[in-house]
């Protein structure tokens, strides 16, 4: 009698156990159910029968108290139909409670957290509803991507780098990197001049190998308006490990030092880039570059004859080298110009700038020797050879780049 009893508490136990089961079962099955409800009304609103927000409300909570309850215990919590569903409702409800201003600030960021962690959950758990995660992610994101443009049109940096930043969240559930929004994100926060979250994202860019090398330049940049400069110097030194001679990389390095009144430091800087490798014809034309930037013509063309030293056919070199000299002569002659009437500094200026356009002669000859075809080049020099007096080199420079159609 005793052993019957026993069997008989056994099987009773087994049946409440099964209940209790079933139980949460229907409530996983119940929170799908009102979920494809609330689905049918969104498709509707998107369709254009009309925008019922408080029906659509009373919906998606009634699927989250099912979904709740079936998360809440242990027979169905790590069900990956109840992750799922989970994650669908609780990023349902960033949909339904869109107009809330008041769910919009106390409670959207956290729902949307805790559904895309049970999509992550989901997955992990099993690949089941993979194709329907990935299905709904790729919805939410056209969805919560309408308006992007718009917003950015309308100057609305701060709120379009969030926008894209929730793009990239959504992609990561899918264990997936949007980097496109990840940079996208970065550039509206710069242009808000929220300098250290434009640089974060240009950093994690960089992170991801997107546009480089420029998101480690832009990073730096970003940290150093953000006034980290710590943060700006550790990322162009990860950068220049692995682009060395990279001008814009350079020249946030010089920058920095600028920034910081170093003057002697962004000097230093350029000088250990070279000591680093003396010979390579490419930094030295990227130092060029930079020292034209800066305004250092004399300091500029150094650089840039040292790089045509290295290579006497760098074309290149020849043209930046052509270009910076004619600027320099152009803007030394608009000074002289500028002088009062009868200021001794006026005669040499003149002289200096004809100097200047001499010098510059030489490497333009030398490109336009190797490329005849550059109509931009024969024309800058009918306009020196002109400028200097030199009638005859002028016409035939003329001659030949009307010639060019």
């Amino acid at each position: 009698m005793k052993k019957r009893m026993k069997n008989l508490a056994i099987l009773i136990g087994a049946a409440l156990l099964s209940s209790s089961a079933f139980a949460q079962k229907n409530n996983e099955t119940s929170a799908a159910i009102e979920y494809l409800k609330f689905k049918d009304q969104v498709t509707m609103m998107m369709m254009g029968g009309g925008s019922d927000f408080a029906a659509m409300q009373t919906t998606i909570k009634k699927a989250k108290e099912y979904i709740d309850l079936a998360a809440a215990n242990e027979t169905t919590k790590l069900s990956p139909k109840t992750l799922f569903f989970k994650g669908e409702i609780y990023t349902g409800y960033l949909m339904a409670f869109a107009m809330d201003t008041v769910f919009a600030k106390t409670d959207s960021e956290n729902y949307l957290n805790i559904g895309l962690s049970a999509y992550k959950q989901s997955l992990s758990v099993s690949a089941k509803f993979k194709g329907d995660i990935q299905e709904s992610i790729y919805q939410k994101k056209q969805l919560f991507g309408m308006g992007i443009d718009q917003m950015y049109q309308q100057e609305k940096y701060a709120e379009t780098a969030e926008a894209y930043e929730l793009q990239v969240k959504l992609s990561d559930a899918m264990n997936q990197v949007d980097t496109v929004s990840l940079y996208n994100a970065g550039i509206c926060y710069e242009k808000a001049k929220l300098y250290e979250k434009a640089g974060n994202k240009f950093s994690e860019a960089a992170g991801f190998n997107y546009k480089l090398p420029y998101s480690y330049a832009k990073a730096s940049g970003n940290y150093r308006l953000a006034g980290k400069s710590d943060l700006a110097k550790a990322i162009i030194s990860e950068g220049r490990k692995k682009y060395p001679t990279d001008r814009d990389l350079l020249l946030e390095l010089v920058n920095i030092s600028i920034d910081e009144g170093d003057n002697a430091g962004a000097e230093a800087a350029l000088a250990a880039a070279i000591a680093t490798d003396p010979n390579n014809k490419i930094l030295h034309y990227t130092i060029g570059t930079i020292y034209s930037q800066l305004k250092q013509n004399d300091k500029a063309e150094l650089a840039l004859n040292k790089a045509l030293e290295i290579d006497p056919q760098f074309d290149d070199a020849m043209y930046q080298l052509g270009a910076i000299l004619v600027t320099w002569a152009g803007e030394t002659k608009t000074a002289a110009n500028q002088l009062k009437f009868g200021d001794a500094r006026y005669d040499s200026m003149l002289k200096e700038a004809d100097d200047i356009y001499k010098r510059a002669l030489i490497p333009l000859e030398k490109y336009i020797a190797k490329n005849p075809n550059d109509k931009d080049v024969l024309t800058i020099l009918f306009q020196l050879h002109r400028s200097l007096g030199n009638t005859e080199k002028a016409i035939e420079f003329k001659k030949r780049a009307d010639a060019i159609k």
